[in-house]
């Protein structure tokens, strides 16, 4: 038979409130005596029992994770930053993924009411009722690059419209002015937001939009190689491919070197997240830096913040900028313009995508400084 904590105040010589207290934080215990009930605990292989553990403390030691695909390296790096944060303070995640589907995300929630002590909720196609209807009062809740209107919940995301500008001016800048664009998925509030900032960048340019060369695509290689299938097929064809995320980039590339298209001479490609692959491509990709692994980090302390708030509703709403990553795919050797995505004039910040963050390395420029002030300047790698 198992070992039971009063097994455990018995060795120690102890009582059992002392060992519960010991293990729960739950009032003053010496840490001598601490460091002796779980010496003893270990001995014997005792374990504390969750479920009774939560109804003393209220806590489930929890948090829950909904995010809409867990393929992928945007995902890996999101759970790894949210993880390391968690692990730090004492708390293990559940994960679930909801493919944006409106009955499995409901489900999730459901699936979680009681389990977790707070959420972080990352859906293009969450709503505020689906909220209010699937929670627990006073779940704490962080949106993750979600925009869920009159929701009153914490939100964290990233400057997409920014940093999309900011890209579209740089390839605009290097005098390629047929700059076509690779959509993201349908009904998603970052593609939008990446889009906008295209748009915005060509009217700034006084470049007129072409639909032939606004097509759609899926946020996935596949979806990126028949796009630019697709943009080869046009006439007159584009000179520069902005990509909504990287993996849409990197198929765009496949298709183009398959094709003979030569990569920057003839099409210039750009892509959004800077995942890491992105600087191993042939030619290395030229990206959006998105701090994804900072964004899992900083959603769950503020998460926590509203776990150890009395109020429990996590209310702040951050927006981290980007910042642009030049390499060879735009004609970028060691030597590149650059320009910080950020809120520069004349844009607002929007949410961010779902893509994994990179580092610069050797060959890559990463951009500093605010928009406003980078315009027509150049910076040194």
């Amino acid at each position: 038979m198992s070992a039971t904590i009063r097994d455990v105040a018995r060795a120690a010589g102890v009582s059992v409130a002392t060992v519960s207290r010991a293990f729960n934080d739950s009032g003053p215990v010496r840490a001598e005596t601490r460091r002796r009930v779980r010496e003893v605990a270990l001995s014997l292989r005792y374990a504390p029992n969750s479920a009774a553990r939560s109804l003393i403390t209220s806590r489930t030691g929890a948090l829950g994770v909904l995010l809409p695909d867990l393929y992928g390296e945007f995902f890996s790096e999101v759970i790894r930053g949210v993880d390391q944060t968690a692990q730090r303070h004492g708390f293990h995640l559940l994960v679930s993924s909801s493919h944006n589907d409106r009955a499995q995300i409901e489900a999730a929630l459901g699936a979680m009411r009681g389990r977790v002590d707070g959420l972080l909720v990352m859906s293009p196609d969450l709503d505020a009722e689906a909220l209010a209807l699937n929670l627990a009062d006073g779940q704490p809740v962080v949106l993750l690059n979600t925009r869920v209107r009159g929701s009153g919940f914490g939100s964290l995301t990233v400057d997409n419209f920014g940093g999309a500008r900011a890209m579209v001016r740089h390839l605009l800048a290097t005098g390629r002015r047929a700059v076509a664009v690779i959509k993201g998925a349908p009904r998603n509030h970052d593609a939008e937001e990446r889009l906008r900032g295209y748009c915005a960048a060509l009217r700034a340019a006084r470049v007129e939009r072409r639909p032939a060369w606004e097509v759609a695509g899926d946020f996935t290689e596949v979806g990126g190689y028949r796009a630019a299938q697709q943009l080869l097929a046009a006439r007159p064809r584009p000179t520069a491919i902005f990509a909504a995320n990287d993996s849409m980039a990197i198929g765009a590339l496949s298709a183009l070197r398959e094709a003979g298209v030569r990569v920057p001479e003839d099409v210039a490609v750009a892509g959004f997240d800077d995942i890491p692959i992105a600087r191993y491509m042939s030619p290395p990709l030229s990206s959006v830096h998105v701090p994804i692994n900072e964004l899992g980090t900083r959603a769950v302390a503020m998460l926590l913040e509203a776990v150890g708030a009395k109020d429990r509703r996590a209310r702040g709403q951050e927006t981290l900028a980007t910042t642009l990553v030049i390499r060879e795919s735009c004609g970028a050797g060691r030597r590149a313009a650059g320009r910080k995505g950020g809120n520069g004039a004349g844009g607002a910040a929007g949410p961010a995508g779902w893509g994994k963050a990179g580092r610069g390395s050797a060959g890559n420029r990463k951009a500093t400084g605010s928009a406003a002030n980078a315009r027509g300047r150049t910076a040194r790698a």
